[in-house]
């Protein structure tokens, strides 16, 4: 079952279970799903990778407004996006933890023979693709930085 084919599933029990806020949060991922498939044309299908691009976009979307109500003082809004956070975010593969995201890292930093800062473009292009689902690429960049100083 593809993510787009659980997702509507989900839609559907939100859906005979009442429950608003999900069902918010479930009717924007699946629009962001349909709005990528007409992109790329009627019968296409979309990859697990577009997917999980999608789902990440939308989870950041979400928590960055959630910052930017919190700073305008509407924790009600904050709050509101927090939660469609957490639901579309439950559809992402299980996140690394620290200490295996410094291990994936120093897996590629020798993989591609990187050596200073100057090599951090070179390291960041392998570890987005390898680790893309599993972890924000902020925290990606700042692990990449760290480990090459």
């Amino acid at each position: 079952m593809t993510l787009f084919e659980q997702v509507t599933e989900d839609l559907k029990k939100a859906m005979l279970n009442k429950e608003k806020d999900k069902l918010e949060a479930l009717r924007a991922l699946k629009t962001g799903f349909l709005l990528a498939k007409a992109d790329k044309g009627a019968d296409s299908i979309l990859t697990n990778e577009e997917e999980l691009k999608i789902v990440q976009r939308l989870v950041k979307q979400r928590r960055d407004s959630a910052t930017e109500y919190a700073t305008q003082s509407r924790q009600d809004l904050a709050d509101k996006e927090t939660m469609e956070a957490a639901v579309i975010a439950a559809y992402l593969p299980q996140q690394l933890s620290d200490a295996e995201l410094t291990a994936e890292i120093k897996a590629i930093i020798a993989e591609t023979g990187a050596s200073s800062a100057k090599d951090m473009g070179k390291v960041m292009g392998v570890a987005t693709k390898k680790l893309s689902g599993k972890t924000d690429g902020k925290a990606i960049s700042e692990k990449v930085k760290q480990l090459l100083q």
